[in-house]
């Protein structure tokens, strides 16, 4: 009876487990569909070449011009300031939290960036605009702060926890034998920590760093409060820039319901979909990787 009891409650667990799984995939597979079903009905009136390589975004002009180029070069110059920025700082700090910190830093490291990770991205963009941004229109001596710097900045603060995270996980897998026999053979604890954990953890520390340009691409208020939502081609950090997310989030409530307009923005989030999904398609065989 108890067996027959276990086996029943094992069908039911498996099945549950079955059905989120199938239930996740097919949520992104609809998801996807509507975003194809109203975003490709903009190409019935619109050329998909000047949308996809036009330079300008003016959709309440005559003709209306919906060039998405500044919008990817935006998120993308915004995307890699961070990325420079979070990359180097959450990697040293998952090597001081997993390898130096004695155990009681550690916990309170540890507690303090998961505290970090539930802050709102709408609080951490007001706290960029009243403190980061005049910082950076005073240090630069330029008209406005509203820049690609601000977003990268205030991004890079918001993606170090999910990198740190990660990267922490994947230094704390590298077999102990493998820091002990560096150490054995004269190596210093430093030497030890660059030339063997780093290289035993690169899979798991590349797959962080992609997660952390997933989040930093997607984000949205943040950066529609603080880069100056101007829709140009930026030729430097120190310039206002808008990014794909922030075109979205800022336009969708002003648009007709099936106008151009209104597809081009589902079309957008089309091409956002898209790199987030390699994003994460890159992110999960690096993960990969380090299983094998």
């Amino acid at each position: 009876m108890r067996h027959l009891l276990r086996r029943c409650k094992e069908f039911i667990i498996e099945n549950l487990i079955f059905t989120s799984g199938i239930t996740s995939i097919l949520f992104v597979v609809l998801i996807f569909v509507f975003l194809l079903r109203e975003g490709l009905s903009l190409f019935k009136t619109f050329p998909a070449g000047e949308f996809l390589f036009g330079t300008g975004w003016y959709p309440i002009s005559d003709p209306p011009r919906f060039g998405i180029v500044p919008l990817v070069c935006g998120s993308l110059i915004v995307t890699l300031g961070a990325i420079v920025i979070a990359v180097p700082v959450s990697v040293a700090a998952a090597l001081y939290i997993s390898e130096l910190a004695p155990a009681r830093i550690k916990d309170i490291l540890k507690a303090g960036i998961e505290m970090l990770a539930a802050i709102p991205s709408v609080v951490l963009g007001f706290i960029g605009m009243v403190t980061l941004v005049p910082f950076v229109r005073s240090f630069f001596h330029i008209p406005t702060g509203l820049t690609a710097l601000s977003g990268s900045i205030m991004l890079a603060f918001m993606a170090m926890p999910t990198i740190i995270t990660i990267a922490e996980d994947a230094v704390n897998a590298v077999p102990k034998p493998f820091k002990e026999g560096a150490l054995a053979l004269g190596a210093t604890r430093w030497q030890m920590m660059y030339k063997i954990v780093l290289v035993a953890a690169s899979p798991g520390i590349l797959a962080a760093i992609m997660l952390g340009i997933g989040r930093v691409i997607g984000e949205t208020m943040a950066v529609m409060m603080i880069t100056g939502n101007s829709a140009v081609i930026p030729h430097s950090f120190l310039q206002p820039v808008r990014t794909m997310t922030a075109t979205i989030a800022s336009e969708m409530g002003e648009t007709v319901y099936g106008s151009d307009h209104y597809f081009a923005l589902f079309a957008l989030g089309i091409v956002l979909f898209i790199i987030t999904f390699i994003i994460n398609f890159l992110a999960d065989l690096f993960l990969h990787r380090k299983k094998v």
